[in-house]
């Protein structure tokens, strides 16, 4: 079973596939590839598209390199890669799906797409909890809701609510969250 989690910023995708991985689930994120091909970490590949030059795997050269891949590769070319990383394993949850075409490829290989969502005041105040490195550049709530609204123009996240299988809200505690993928993970699991 394969399962894509997606959702906007700090809705809580990461948390929602360390749930499934707790159960078994062998959790990759679609960025695992390109820091992979970019770090020459590619051992756990049967195959790879290109290597690149070797590089320090920043958040604007993951952006870039990805668009590049998916140019070149086909919109599913993460999902592919994330797959192929995970392909021993009988269960997977792929963290960080962005994209229609990565949504419509789980979903052909007969895995499930679970969206979270959040308030953006809620998803604000997570990101600064976490202070993750990558998260610098957001200093105030304003920045938040620009890079909100940037993502959202690249990926079109919002759309992609409609077509995944399941929908949490997540803007209660951990217990809850925890309690709705269960149940999930109870419906897709044989």
């Amino acid at each position: 079973m394969i399962i894509g989690v997606v959702g906007k910023i700090a809705a809580g995708k990461t948390t929602v596939a360390k749930f499934f991985e707790e159960k078994g689930f062998c959790r990759v994120s679609c960025s695992d590839p390109l820091i992979d091909l970019l770090t020459h970490n590619v051992s756990n590949y049967s195959w790879i598209p290109e290597l690149p030059e070797k590089a320090e795997p920043t958040r604007d050269r993951l952006i870039e390199f990805g668009k590049y891949l998916k140019d070149k590769y086909g919109g599913d070319i993460l999902i592919r890669l994330a797959v192929d990383k995970k392909r021993h394993c009988r269960n997977i949850v792929i963290d960080g799906v962005r994209s229609r075409e990565e949504v419509e490829t789980i979903k052909r290989l007969g895995g499930k797409v679970i969206y979270v969502e959040a308030r953006p005041e809620i998803r604000y105040e997570r990101l600064m909890r976490r202070k993750a490195e990558k998260d610098k550049v957001i200093q105030s709530f304003e920045d938040f809701l620009k890079m909100d609204e940037e993502e959202e123009k690249l990926y079109h996240t919002t759309k992609l609510k409609d077509i995944a299988d399941y929908v949490i809200v997540n803007e209660g505690t951990l217990e809850e969250l925890r309690g709705k993928v269960e149940k999930i993970i109870s419906e897709v699991v044989e």
